[in-house]
């Protein structure tokens, strides 16, 4: 392991164990992996996982995240977070994500004190510092710690350091909440979250794993890696996807040739510009 690196991971153990306890909020994916793997590791029997099971969270998410609990022996528990009842996420604000991680983070803390559990971690990581992510701001309103971040880990060390551990995730594809895939102001339904998981869910069957459907009412917006691009073309899967994508209900099927690209809906807001008030807090 380079130096550097290594000093990194040393600054996290110190941060976990230091907390004495944690109440990791897991998604499954590649940072909150890593890190309630290191928590279970160096705290044992004093580290409990919650994950929400929700609209917005795919099935097959869902799974895998119980699968991984369950590999890396922890207790793991399930809520449900109901961000469409929250007041205005369904109108989809660039502020969203804060409305989501306050309902989350609020459900999440009320756990952590039932079992006693010092911490609320989160796996945010320090390359997160450079994205538009309002969900910090709540994370930093409620005290939650985001360990990774604090030891300025960057997701390419911690898919190194994940690999290192033997962990499934390390090479695993970033996701984001279905509601990722409206464009700002544009109504968050029901029906339209089945729409984009069912869409997405065949494009993972047909053995694709860098991509987005991007939800413009009538219009699936197809974002692929360039793995999947090459797939598509060489495999003749563009009628079969659009046959399926308007068996769905989607009238219009497209691919964007710039490709798979995160927080492409950023774009969508005025000037293509973030809302300063919604950036990071220092």
């Amino acid at each position: 392991m380079e130096p550097q690196l290594q000093k990194k991971y040393d600054r996290l153990k110190r941060i976990i164990l230091q907390a004495g306890s944690a109440t990791v909020a897991f998604s499954g994916g590649v940072d909150s992996t890593f890190l309630l793997k290191v928590c279970v590791d160096l705290l044992r029997d004093r580290v409990l996982a919650v994950t929400a099971r929700s609209e917005t969270f795919p099935a097959r998410e869902l799974e895998e995240a119980k699968a991984l609990a369950g590999q890396i022996g922890v207790k793991h528990i399930i809520i449900d977070s109901e961000e469409l009842e929250v007041p205005g996420f369904s109108d989809n604000p660039p502020h969203r994500c804060l409305l989501c991680k306050t309902e989350l983070f609020l459900k999440v803390k009320k756990i952590a004190a039932q079992h006693d559990m010092d911490c609320v971690f989160d796996g945010s990581n320090a390359d997160d510092q450079d994205d538009f992510r309002p969900g910090r701001v709540a994370a930093h309103h409620l005290g939650i710690r985001s360990p990774l971040e604090e030891a300025g880990l960057r997701k390419k060390e911690i898919r190194t350091l994940s690999k290192m551990l033997n962990l499934l995730t390390w090479d695993k594809p970033s996701f984001a909440c279905l509601s990722s895939r409206f464009p700002y102001h544009t109504k968050i339904t029901r029906p339209a979250l089945r729409q984009v998981e069912s869409a997405e869910n065949y494009l993972w069957q047909l053995g694709m794993r860098v991509f987005r459907v991007r939800h413009h009412d009538s219009v699936a917006r197809i974002e692929l890696g360039e793995k999947e691009m090459r797939l598509l073309w060489e495999c003749g899967l563009s009628n079969e996807i659009s046959r399926h994508f308007k068996s769905l209900g989607y009238k219009y099927v497209t691919l964007d040739l710039e490709g798979y690209r995160t927080g492409s809906m950023n774009e969508t807001l005025p000037g293509g510009k973030l809302f300063p008030r919604y950036q990071r807090e220092d």
